[in-house]
């Protein structure tokens, strides 16, 4: 079995569901953007969130765990699997890992052991270390490129609107970078998708 196929790159469920993600964070005015739209329609995310974000943003993280959230991780430093040595990159990720394992005790919330990797971008080798340790390794059937600065923000709305189905995983950042086409995006989103019976689910 190739190993991609041990990703999950989507849910089959009975339910309409969808699944939000958000990489990236926290980053304190976006990420609480999100949280407050979010909770608009009692929507619930995962949010893959950078080791350092973590570190230098700690309020809105405990936010995010206790409004009920999931947390993934996605390396301590943004690391490009590509370009990264195997230890290297393990270590970055464990790294991450003793700091949303440590703020979730400590908060007395679950804790999934979920990991994307940044860029989308992973060797074998790391990810079947990974796999090995627990992970789950999460991709995405639906990417809104609102991280993509030459598109609009209808493009990034389409992007999301044309693919999602019961059961995507949709991608979008709670960064400054992203932040315009997916504040604009998002609304719309949870707005249209609730109008049709969609429930908004974390993974775990």
């Amino acid at each position: 079995m190739r190993l991609f196929s041990k990703y999950t790159w989507h849910f089959h469920s009975a339910k309409k569901q969808i699944f939000l993600t958000f990489d990236d964070g926290p980053t304190p005015e976006i990420t609480q953007f999100v949280l407050d739209e979010l909770k608009k329609y009692n929507a619930k995310a995962t949010f893959f969130c950078i080791g350092k974000n973590i570190q230098n943003h700690q309020d809105i993280f405990n936010q995010i765990l206790l409004e009920g959230h999931s947390i993934g991780n996605h390396t301590q430093n943004h690391l490009k699997g590509w370009k990264s040595n195997l230890d290297s990159y393990v270590k970055n990720v464990l790294e991450c890992e003793n700091i949303i394992s440590s703020k979730t005790k400590k908060l007395k919330t679950q804790h999934y052991k979920l990991f994307r990797p940044p860029y989308g971008k992973i060797k074998n080798k790391q990810a079947k270390i990974l796999i090995e340790k627990g992970y789950q390794i999460i991709m995405w059937d639906v990417l809104s490129a609102d991280f993509d600065t030459s598109i609009s923000n209808e493009k990034c709305l389409q992007n999301v609107l044309k693919n999602t189905k019961n059961g995507s995983i949709v991608v979008f950042h709670d960064s400054i970078k992203a932040a315009e086409r997916m504040r604009y995006t998002l609304p719309i989103i949870l707005k249209k998708f609730s109008e049709k019976g969609y429930k908004f689910s974390k993974i775990k």
